[in-house]
């Protein structure tokens, strides 16, 4: 598979003298794979994401996404990186409080300039499939936090990105819920979307991510692929990712 994201000697520091968040990292993410990336608190797992989100630009070092050099792009470039190639969900959820289920999920298609009949098309396919469309016109504070969590990851998908980056997507919710959206981002990713989540839960990593890649005060420790044999893909998640409700969801039209 091509390398979707490329990083090579990237390092970040806030503070001119102070320590470095993430030092000296590179690695590549193929297009279809699927990483967790793991590390202590401050350990600059987040930093990392955002550096590919391109929310915080580089110290030093190239990062690259779908050919891009993103940490080169203006800041007016880098929001339309974000609009068109990125889907980000957040731990907290980060809805808007006063819009509906629907204006939430329609919100970055209306900023990218999709045009509306499409992006209501759009939104209601991945209300449906997200199994969220009876609550399209409720408010994020009346629903459950995987329902809240659905409406976000349904938000991050409105615009097809290529990547997919989720900043610790089941640390809000309890485990029961966890493991159903959990689930959920496996079976997107066996639909074709490119992933990469941040997770202090090693069984969210092995059940949920083909590749792991450790990372310590701001280094990489250890980067390994997924045993298949304890990775527990199911029959069901096979079958549903090859042709069922989320066939084609995530996949980038």
């Amino acid at each position: 598979m091509d390398a979707l994201i490329e990083l090579r000697a990237v390092s970040k520091r806030y503070d001119n003298d102070g320590a470095f968040a993430v030092e000296d990292v590179s690695l590549d993410v193929a297009a279809g794979e699927s990483v967790a990336i793991m590390g202590p608190s401050g350990s600059g797992k987040s930093t990392l994401l955002n550096l590919v989100a391109g929310l915080d630009r580089p110290t030093s070092g190239a990062v690259t996404v779908a050919g891009q050099r993103i940490d080169a792009l203006s800041e007016t470039s880098l929001a339309r990186y974000r609009r068109q190639r990125v889907g980000i969900i957040f731990q907290f959820f980060n809805l808007l409080d006063d819009l509906t289920v629907a204006d939430n999920v329609l919100l970055p298609a209306q900023l990218a300039g999709m045009p509306r009949a499409t992006a209501r098309r759009q939104a209601d396919e991945l209300l449906e499939r997200l199994k969220i469309s009876a609550y399209r016109q409720a408010y994020p504070a009346r629903l459950s936090g995987g329902e809240r969590q659905r409406v976000a990851i349904a938000r991050a998908l409105v615009n097809s990105p290529e990547l997919l980056l989720a900043d610790e997507p089941t640390g809000a919710l309890d485990t029961t819920t966890g493991e159903e959206i959990g689930a959920l981002l496996r079976e997107l990713n066996q639909a074709g979307q490119s992933m990469i989540m941040v997770t202090h839960n090693p069984d969210l990593a092995r059940r949920y991510a083909s590749r792991t890649i450790q990372i310590v005060d701001g280094r990489v420790t250890g980067d390994a692929a997924a045993d298949v044999t304890t990775a527990d893909v199911t029959t069901a998640d096979v079958t549903t990712a090859r042709g069922g409700t989320i066939g084609a969801l995530g996949a980038r039209q």
